[in-house]
Parts: C-alpha cells; structure tokens; sequence
C-alpha cells in the first residue's frame, strides 16, 4: 500500500472553463503558490491543457481538492 505524502504537496482537479469536466489530476506545492501572490510573481494557475469533450486545448482551472 502506497503510504501518505507529507508536506505541502497537494492533490487538485484540474477542470475545464468551457464545458467543467475533470480531465487532469496534478499537485501542487501550496507553499510555492503562496510565495509567488505576496511577491507579485505569475500564479501556476490557470493552465492551458487539451479537453478530451471539447477536443480542444483549454484554459483549465484548479477547481478541487482529492484527498
């Protein structure tokens, strides 16, 4: 059995703005995510993924936490 991350990594759904299907799921490093709004820098989020429904590439947003 795989054992429990530790750390600031976290799971998330990646969700499409154009039709809200989950097609991805990535992790992020929350702390990183932090850093980057305090000093102005570009936030990892929103991507630009392919969307097997729409058959397109798309702007897709971190939407949800998976444990």
């Amino acid at each position: 059995m795989a054992s429990k991350k530790k750390g600031p990594r976290q799971l998330i759904g990646l969700q499409c703005s154009k039709c809200k299907s989950f097609g991805y799921v990535t992790t992020y490093n929350r702390n990183n995510e932090i850093a980057k709004k305090q000093s102005g820098e570009k936030e990892t989020f929103p991507l630009n993924k392919y969307c097997k429904v729409c058959r397109e590439h798309t702007v897709h947003k971190a939407m949800k936490k998976l444990k």
